[in-house]
């Protein structure tokens, strides 16, 4: 049986250590093989080719779709394909190799730069507009990326000695995109996991186009449908860091410790605060097949990591981690009409969702409904406008706070909300407002957005440290 691997970008700007760790190690032989890696671009790529991730700074794409001139992306297009050179030359010197490496890259890089001169050209003219064709732009573009990473590991691997092989799902040689599920059995289907080792695009071109609902995303999404299409007895992801019961740089390194094991119900929670240990709807068919998820530090081979299952339950009632989401508005609004009108919460959620903005959790009582929420400042100054135009009379209040959450797979914790008040009240910490579901898998504290650092460390310690809770170790 094989697993299926994922390496993020962050960790693959580091490919020497990784050579050194995960993918060859001290493994030699048939130890070497049973394993599919799934490879993002390098860090920064993507940011380069489409927009930064954090800072919207304009790349390739953003450039190409405001319009700009034909010198903007061009020069931008150009500056990618100076820094995957350079990528090139760190890796593999003056080598046959990196001659190889630089062929591909640029013959990639040559065929979108015509494509998309072409059809800025061709939407010159009256008869077509380039927003039809801006997501398979978008497309285009990202899977660069995800090619080049992989393409090159597979250079770096042979160099070794290792019968790597790639796997290019960025369907640049298809004729018509096949659906997501068809493109993987079709790409798999002649690949011998027992004698090759599988490097694989993180990016899919399929039917359904998955950066329309995923965006960047995406490589979490083929991570994950290869992993239910071929079986796999495990799904791993490696990370530059550990799962822990905290964020280190909030709370100390010498505070936190590492999740043994979790069940993927913790890992949606985690995801919904925007710390995803995975997408869920990527979860969702590792769930359904009952494959477990391990998240490693590929930087620490020989340690176990975090192991997510669907049925994991601690036997005893514990948080097992304490996680948040910091610059999060609440909107609240007031009306007295909204008493028994359930159209209002439709009609309200419709809003939010056509702006954009993320529902991360809402509460209400008679008259009253507040959503926090997560998005530009500009969205959601927007979302307070509107609200008091469609419902004459509401009286529609922002505020800026953050979300810190208790979270676990059994979270029947005797006096939490007393433990966690406490803790709170002691650190001089105001609760704007308290979620706990039925569930029993998450408890939210509400607080002013610079109360955010000081309530993880005041809720860690003393519903984890306190608690003397360690790792709890699930062998690889």
């Amino acid at each position: 049986m094989h697993t299926v691997e994922k390496i993020g970008g962050t960790s693959m700007s580091r490919f020497r250590e990784l050579m050194d760790t995960i993918l060859i190690g001290d493994r030699t032989g048939e130890q070497l093989y049973n394993r599919i890696f799934v490879v993002s671009a390098y860090g920064g790529i993507t940011n380069l080719l489409l927009e930064h991730k954090k800072t919207g700074e304009p790349g390739v794409y953003a450039r190409f779709a405001n319009a700009e001139n034909e010198g903007a992306w061009r020069e931008a297009l150009a500056d990618v394909r100076a820094r995957m050179l350079d990528i090139n030359q760190e890796l593999f010197g003056d080598s046959v190799e990196r001659a190889e490496a630089d062929r591909f890259i640029s013959k990639r890089i040559a065929d979108v730069e015509s494509i998309m001169f072409n059809l800025e050209q061709l939407c010159s003219n009256g008869h077509f507009q380039l927003d039809e064709h801006l997501m398979k732009v978008r497309e285009m573009l990202a899977a660069i990326g995800e090619a080049h990473s992989a393409h090159n590991s597979v250079l770096a691997l042979r160099k070794e000695g290792v019968n790597a092989r790639f796997v290019d799902l960025s369907g640049w040689d298809h004729p018509k995109p096949l659906p997501f599920d068809e493109m993987i059995e079709v790409s798999f289907k002649d690949i011998d996991v027992a004698n090759e080792m599988p490097i694989v695009t993180g990016y899919t071109h399929c039917a359904e186009g998955l950066m329309r609902t995923f965006d960047r995303g995406y490589s979490e999404m083929t991570f994950s449908k290869i992993a239910t299409k071929t079986g796999a007895r495990e799904a791993v992801i490696h990370k530059e860091f550990h799962l822990s019961t905290a964020d280190p740089g909030i709370v100390g390194l010498d505070k936190v410790v590492t999740i043994g094991r979790t069940n993927y119900d913790v890992a949606d929670q985690l995801s919904n605060l925007g710390m995803e240990a995975i997408h869920p709807k990527a979860a969702k068919g590792l769930r359904q097949q009952e494959i477990e998820l391990r998240i490693k530090n590929a930087f620490e081979p020989d340690h176990a990591g975090t192991v997510i299952s669907t049925d994991y339950c601690s036997e005893e009632p514990r948080v097992e981690i304490i996680a948040g989401r910091s610059n999060v508005f609440a909107i609240e609004i007031f009306d007295q009409d909204m008493l028994g009108e359930a159209i209002y919460d439709i009609e309200l959620l419709k809003m939010l969702s056509d702006l954009r903005l993320y529902v991360v959790n809402r509460d209400s009582d008679a008259n009253s409904i507040t959503y926090f929420v997560a998005g530009s400042r500009k969205m959601v100054n927007r979302a307070q406008r509107l609200i008091g135009e469609k419902f004459d009379g509401a009286e529609v209040a922002l505020h800026k706070v953050a979300i810190v959450s208790a979270i676990g797979s059994n979270l029947k914790v005797p006096g939490i909300l007393a433990k966690t008040a406490t803790a709170l009240a002691d650190a001089g910490i105001s609760v704007q407002a308290l979620h706990q579901s039925m569930r029993q898998v998450e408890m939210q504290c509400i607080v002013n957005q610079d109360d955010y650092e000081p309530a993880i460390r005041a809720m860690h310690y003393a519903l984890i440290e306190q608690e003397g809770h360690g790792d709890v170790i699930c062998a690889a």
